[in-house]
């Protein structure tokens, strides 16, 4: 008797409308991240990438659509459910407390025994340990990104939500945090998605990438693909006519360039 060992995604997100006071950002988003897998959701100032990051960790509440996690129906549910249940947000801010050192931020992301020890968290980030006695008001950008990364790790995500891991930092830095990523999907089984404005090495990390303009997908495909599809990528930045040129590629070939630094708000698409 043959058995069905399909696995249901980490995360997919099904005809997703999702905005601020009732007004769409994003409109009519697919998009779907396996277990161990890293995909880059990419795409200009203001396409809407940051409102889809809050929409699945719970601080918007959707609009239409469907969003689940291992096949169970997660959109709309509180942060806090959420984060027990697995999700981990590491906005753009960062979100640490200046006063409170890295030792005292990993003890307060613990729950219980499940939790992964400051030593497994410390071997992913190395850099940290000899930050561990330092308040986070006084790291450097790199070292509050390391951070805020140790402290969204320390809980064993199933799905981690990282925006803009580069913002304010050096690209020599950077190339330094995202393989972290990598290492997080593989290590942990964790599915990664991620938002990031340095393409190139998004795309390198990445298995696969996703595209917004203007609050709609006009460009998916296998990293691998996309990295030598430059023009395809440069075009999918431009706006509605280049997006509606873009689409035209078969699924699995839709692209982008830059990262909203904003919030995505109305006023900002």
């Amino acid at each position: 008797m043959s058995v069905e060992t399909a696995v249901a995604p980490r995360l997919e997100i099904s005809g997703l409308d999702a905005g601020y006071f009732g007004q769409p950002v994003v409109r009519d988003l697919d998009l779907s991240v396996a277990p161990g897998e890293v995909v880059a959701l990419l795409g200009a100032n203001g396409a809407g990438k940051t409102t889809t990051l809050s929409t699945i960790a719970g601080l918007l509440e959707p609009i239409a659509g469907t969003i689940a996690m291992d096949g169970s129906e997660i959109g709309g549910r509180a942060t806090y459910k959420l984060a027990r249940e697995g999700v981990s947000l590491v906005p753009e801010s960062r979100a640490l407390f200046s006063t409170l050192t890295v030792r005292e931020h990993l003890i307060l992301a613990r729950r219980d025994d499940r939790d992964q020890p400051a030593e497994a968290v410390l071997e992913m980030l190395p850099e940290l340990e000899k930050c561990m006695g330092r308040k986070a008001g006084v790291l450097s950008g790199g070292e509050q990104q390391m951070l805020a990364m140790g402290r969204a790790l320390v809980g064993r995500p199933r799905l981690l939500l990282v925006d803009e891991m580069s913002l304010g930092l050096a690209p020599i830095i950077v190339e330094r945090l995202l393989p972290i990523l990598r290492r997080v999907a593989t290590d942990l089984g964790t599915g990664v998605l991620f938002v990031e404005q340095h393409v190139p090495l998004a795309l390198q990390v990445a298995d696969k990438a996703y595209v917004l303009s203007h609050g709609r997908l006009v460009l998916e495909g296998a990293a691998e693909r996309l990295r030598g599809e430059s023009e395809l990528l440069r075009a999918s930045y431009l706006g509605d006519e280049a997006a509606g040129m873009v689409t035209t590629v078969p699924v699995g070939d839709q692209g982008n360039r830059d990262t909203d630094n904003g919030g995505d708000r109305p006023d900002a698409t």
